[in-house]
């Protein structure tokens, strides 16, 4: 199972497309190391450097997160970064699946409670676990805690559990 625990990347936009989560001039790229130069090099959004990415390993960001192409180098551009969850108003449908078939979280929540995580941590070196039994989003920031429930689905908890479809896919059959 993947790593869910570190600090937040906060994109505070919608309809951030696949596009902009990894150039389509990068497809031909053939691991996904080498993807990993480029995530987000083409994210037009004010107060954005590339730069912001590193370290960061969840994404807090507005609605139809991973809109666009159906392909599943988005995801792996986040993987191969450390970024594995991404926390929305919602998501493409693709995109959403794929991040679960990557064994990687796409988690939905209300945006009044996205509007509250922005004005509550934005800006600032907040951590974030997520806890994969309990379906809760625990926040850290200067010694306070807030923990936040939320939905999934029993088979994709079981992506998550087992690292991805492969994984799952190796262990059943």
């Amino acid at each position: 199972m993947k790593n869910f625990k570190g600090k937040v990347l906060f994109l505070n936009r919608s309809d951030i497309n696949t596009d902009e989560i990894i150039p389509a001039k990068y497809l031909t790229e053939i691991t996904k190391e080498a993807l990993k130069p480029y995530l987000l090099e083409d994210l037009v959004l004010d107060g954005f450097d590339q730069k912001d990415v590193l370290d960061k390993a969840v994404i807090v960001t507005r609605e139809n997160f991973g809109c666009g192409s159906s392909r599943e180098h988005a995801p792996w551009a986040l993987e191969v970064n450390g970024i594995n969850a991404v926390i929305a108003e919602n998501f493409a449908r693709i995109f959403r699946q794929n991040m679960y078939n990557c064994g990687m979280f796409a988690i939905e929540l209300s945006k009044e409670t996205i509007d509250s995580l922005f004005a509550k941590y934005s800006g600032k070196e907040a951590i974030v676990e997520i806890d994969v039994d309990s379906s809760q989003i625990i926040f850290s920031l200067d010694g306070q805690k807030e923990v936040i429930n939320f939905t999934i689905g029993g088979f994709d908890q079981t992506l998550i559990k087992e690292g991805g479809w492969v994984g799952y896919a190796d262990k059943k059959y």
